[in-house]
């Protein structure tokens, strides 16, 4: 693909939107990111705050660790992290540096403060609202106070369809930012259209983009999410599915590939301070996209520019099937950065379009059943067997094996099997995400 070629540009703007560097699960990040936003527009400390958020977001921020907050868990501490330490210009890294007295403040703030979270009825998936009122709030509520006696007396930020998407925001009741969420007929700002991504574009791309365009995006994927696999097997994180894995079955590449993605994603679930390049909006898919590949470069001896292109191809085909389910679902995001991860073993190995084709499919085919049921340290077991039915997927496929359209949900052709799996996880497993959020919550 020629750099005069209309979509080699966009293709380059959605690697740069996509792979960022996130601080902790991107959930209650999100979270986080929206408190410290509405505490900037109170201009005070809040001693009252209401967090609504969508039943996905509440599977997701429930019951993982949130960083430096001294080992919290779910969406009181993530909104009291924001609040208490929040850089709202820092984005996904908006409590990336928390001192030690902050991350005793976080700790003091949930006790004293009030934080109340209730389930949002937008129908949205992903929709999170933090309201937040000052003292000078109460006190004109009980004693009818001057409203002068403070600069703002409550604040009110929204964040919808993806985890930087601020689309509301108010103070004192005055709307100082209002645009319709994508989901409901808006635009999402400054975001490039993914349906111009297809496998064909992706693999010409992936092979023929000027690595000067992309290195300084996959060498800080590889320095992030190669540092947390070291502290995953180094560290007692989660259920340590990593080092389990390589005491169980050995140090076979294959193995390692799958032990090393299952260890950065439990230190990561477990409140590891390191931060990952995510992909799709999720740290533990920008984990399964990358370090597999990492692993089987080294193992291969694959110079810098295989692995570069590798590491393209992976990061665009999970984009390309996530871009129909979306970014929250009952359909487990580590399937398809598994099966996109099968994709760049399979060039790494000397496998070419048909090999990477051949190795989503067939690995789509294998775990497309798997669920969502938000982020913690399971996260790591699913990443292991989703790595794992990538690397199947392309070698049934080297070793003349394959599924065929018509065996279950595969359709003949790549993109009408990713179709497929959209249509799965975007609309047929939507009753199950519902029950999924009921079951986590007891109702």
């Amino acid at each position: 693909m020629e750099r005069t070629d209309e979509r080699y540009g966009r293709y380059v703007a959605i690697l740069e939107e996509e792979l960022v560097a996130a601080m902790g699960c991107t959930e209650p990040i999100a979270i986080a990111l929206a408190a410290a936003r509405a505490r900037e527009l109170l201009g005070a400390e809040p001693a009252r705050v209401e967090v609504e958020a969508s039943g996905s977001i509440i599977k997701n921020a429930k019951s993982v660790v949130v960083p430096h907050t001294g080992g919290l868990k779910g969406i009181e501490a993530a909104a009291a992290a924001g609040i208490v330490a929040g850089r709202a210009e820092r984005s996904l890294e908006v409590i990336a540096e928390v001192s030690p007295e902050e991350i005793a403040g976080i700790a003091a703030y949930v006790e004293r403060a009030s934080i109340a979270v209730e389930r949002a009825a937008s129908e949205l998936d992903f929709d999170i609202v933090v309201r937040v009122f000052s003292d000078a709030e109460a006190q004109a509520a009980d004693a009818e106070a001057d409203a002068c006696a403070s600069p703002a007396r409550s604040a009110l930020v929204r964040i919808a369809d993806f985890h930087t998407n601020i689309v509301r925001e108010e103070r004192d009741g005055e709307v100082l930012r209002d645009a319709a969420p994508a989901s409901e007929g808006g635009e999402a700002e400054g975001m490039t259209d993914r349906g111009v991504l297809s496998m064909a574009g992706i693999w010409d791309f992936a092979m023929t983009v000027e690595l000067d365009d992309v290195r300084d995006l996959l060498d800080r994927q590889i320095a992030c999410n190669g540092a947390i696999v070291d502290e995953g097997l180094a560290g007692d994180w989660g259920a340590n599915i990593g080092s389990v894995m390589l005491g169980a079955y050995g140090d076979d590449v294959k193995v390692r590939a799958c032990a090393c993605a299952a260890a950065a994603s439990d230190a990561r679930m477990s409140g590891c301070e390191l931060p990952v390049v995510i992909n799709s909006g999720s740290g533990n898919q920008g984990i399964t996209v990358s370090v597999p590949l990492i692993v089987y470069a080294r193992h291969l001896g694959s110079s810098d520019e295989q692995l570069y292109r590798a590491l393209v191809l992976s990061n665009l085909v999970a984009i390309h099937q996530k871009t129909g389910i979306g970014r929250l679902s009952a359909f487990c995001g580590a399937v398809c950065a598994g099966a996109a991860a099968g994709a760049g073993i399979a060039y790494l190995d000397g496998g070419g379009y048909c090999e990477a084709c051949h190795a989503v499919v067939n690995a789509l085919s294998i775990v497309a059943g798997m669920v969502c049921d938000g982020a913690k340290p399971s996260c790591a077991g699913k990443i292991a067997f989703s790595v794992n039915a990538g690397i199947l997927g392309y070698v049934m496929y080297r070793d003349g094996q394959q599924f065929y359209g018509g065996d279950g949900i595969v359709k003949k052709g790549v993109e009408n099997t990713i179709d497929s799996i959209a249509r799965l996880g975007r609309d047929g497993m939507r009753a199950t995400n519902d029950e999924i959020i009921r079951i986590m919550l007891g109702s």
